[in-house]
């Protein structure tokens, strides 16, 4: 497992290298202020001091985002996904999930489009020293449509009818340009 985790490490610095820095999100995290690019919304669950990168790589008519954290909790599951506005000081401010195709009806739970063809979800499990990496694949892109913030929350995402795409508290964000 730690091989593989160093491989997909390689993977995401490759991938951060040929990627725009406008095109990336990355910090640390930190309680929230004016400017801050990762926020944590509860030091408990995502601590001070945590790393986060989220690098989105568009080719064609697909769209891949790679998530990477390092030193949140060991061993434990989080669900994460692109939210539409930027992180703020209260954790409902990045709005809700992106869709490619938008629910008239929000907050979306709906299956039809609460799902991960439609949304990105980045759910992922930590290993020893609290890190992981999550890579989401669609066949869509972003465009100019608004994207701005990874969200970490404290629970995988459900996918049943009327919870579908809910995965429990927002815990932590961090800012990122989405294209």
């Amino acid at each position: 497992m730690r091989k593989l985790l160093s491989v997909a490490a390689a993977l995401l610095l490759a991938a951060l290298a040929a990627t725009p820095a406008s095109a990336t999100g990355h910090g640390v995290f930190e309680t929230w202020r004016a400017g801050a690019k990762a926020v944590t919304y509860d030091v408990e669950k995502v601590p001070v001091g945590a790393r986060v990168a989220v690098v989105p790589l568009a080719t064609g008519r697909k769209t891949s985002v790679l998530l990477y954290v390092h030193g949140l909790l060991p061993y434990r599951h989080y669900g994460a996904h692109v939210h539409v506005k930027p992180c703020g000081p209260a954790p409902a401010d990045s709005g809700p999930h992106f869709q490619d195709k938008a629910d008239p009806v929000v907050p979306s739970v709906d299956p039809a489009y609460a799902n991960p063809r439609n949304e990105i979800w980045l759910d992922f499990a930590t290993d020893d020293k609290g890190s992981a990496i999550a890579i989401a694949n669609v066949l869509w892109r972003f465009g100019d449509r608004p994207a701005a913030a990874v969200v970490i929350h404290a629970d995988h995402t459900h996918t049943g009818p009327g919870e579908a795409g809910t995965a429990g508290p927002r815990l932590a964000c961090v800012n990122s340009r989405f294209r």
